[in-house]
């Protein structure tokens, strides 16, 4: 695409949006073996406090966007370590409310050698899973926000995890707040109970401005395999959700490569219904932790979507993030904004030198 078809993209009328970016989902508590062993031979665990949407809240909040957090945490230790994480990163949590039951909690066994990683999850009949729709005060939440941004892991947990995002779609379209919905797909959630992951999540997604998702997402949601390499099959994904989601304007994502668990090669693509882009792949070594990178490019996309960037600026500061997120350990990322801007993609960052 030219410079002259990006500016006309940048200036297409989507325009800076002021307000904060209010972020729906459960927050968990992450739990990994310290000595890179396997869980069932773990002596010690550290925690740490994540959860996509909540990830993606303290990402924004440390590059200068605001951000506000709509969960529901228990009353207790755990969930008032939660609150604090978010208030350190400068996360809105004036939406935040408590309500009886558990901390959900995942264990998280990182990739060594030639073994893969592994996500145990321990978050049945959490505070978050059993609130009911209508005892989150969705309105308050979205009083003059610019976006809601939520994921598909909410409607897996169950009926209620369902009722929840539905409330919270019914309640940005009641006040004209714009919807990024991150597939997030997680099978072992869906598997659990008697569930139909495409009628529920179309449904979500038919009232989205921005999806976060590949053509694998695409293809759950319409029942349609995409044939072709590459970037033929993810326009021809992208254009076959445009044509059946209206309120669709932006579709983005990732396409991953796993050379070694320290060895990756990412790229990142932005699709608009006029045009697209795609990154070269960034090859991403010495990995220390791979969770909450989709998060940070969740973080990434938005702040420049909000400041009316072309989809290659887009693509850029996502995978930036993205990148970023790979050398630090735990769910989130605080980054600033300088620190995004002087990151060097084609470098990676210049390789570890000292910045004086």
């Amino acid at each position: 695409m030219s410079e002259a078809g990006q500016a006309a993209t940048a200036g297409s009328g989507r325009g800076s949006r002021g307000g904060p970016v209010t972020c729906f989902g459960e927050m968990l508590l992450r739990l990994t073996p310290t000595q890179n062993v396997p869980l069932a031979r773990a002596g010690q665990l550290g925690v740490e406090v994540g959860g996509a949407e909540a990830n993606v809240a303290a990402a924004l909040a440390s590059l200068g966007q605001p951000a506000r957090m709509l969960t529901v945490l228990p009353d207790n230790p755990l969930g008032r370590m939660a609150q604090m994480k978010l208030g350190s990163a400068g996360v809105d949590t004036s939406a935040l409310t408590t309500a009886p039951g558990r901390m959900g909690l995942y264990f998280f066994e990182p990739p060594v050698g030639a073994l893969s990683g592994r996500v145990t999850y321990d978050r049945a009949h959490s505070a978050f899973a059993g609130a009911a729709a209508e005892s989150v005060d969705f309105d308050r939440a979205l009083q003059g926000a610019a976006l809601l941004h939520m994921s598909g892991i909410t409607p897996a947990l169950g009926p209620g995890g369902v009722a929840l995002a539905r409330a919270a779609v019914a309640a940005a379209k009641a006040a004209g707040v714009p919807i990024c919905f991150d597939g997030n797909y997680r099978a072992n959630l869906w598997e659990a109970w008697d569930s139909d992951p495409r009628a529920i999540l179309t449904d979500l997604v038919a009232e989205a401005t921005i999806l976060i998702g590949n053509h694998r997402d695409i293809s759950l949601l319409l029942g349609e395999t995409f044939s072709g390499d590459g970037p033929d099959r993810r326009r021809l994904a992208a254009e076959a959700a445009f044509a059946t989601f209206p309120k669709l304007e932006l579709i983005a994502s990732t396409a991953r490569h796993v050379e070694t668990g320290a060895v990756h090669r990412i790229a990142a693509r932005v699709d608009m219904r006029a045009d697209h882009w795609q990154t070269d792949e960034a090859r991403v070594e010495g990995i220390v932790d791979r969770i909450g990178t989709g998060d940070a490019f969740a973080a990434g996309l938005l702040l420049r979507w909000l400041e009316g960037a072309s989809p290659r600026e887009m693509a850029r500061s996502a995978l930036a993030l993205a990148v970023i997120k790979h050398s630090l350990p735990g769910d989130m990322i605080l980054a600033t904004r300088r620190e995004l801007e002087e990151f060097d993609l084609a470098g990676l960052g210049g390789g570890g030198d000292v910045r004086r």
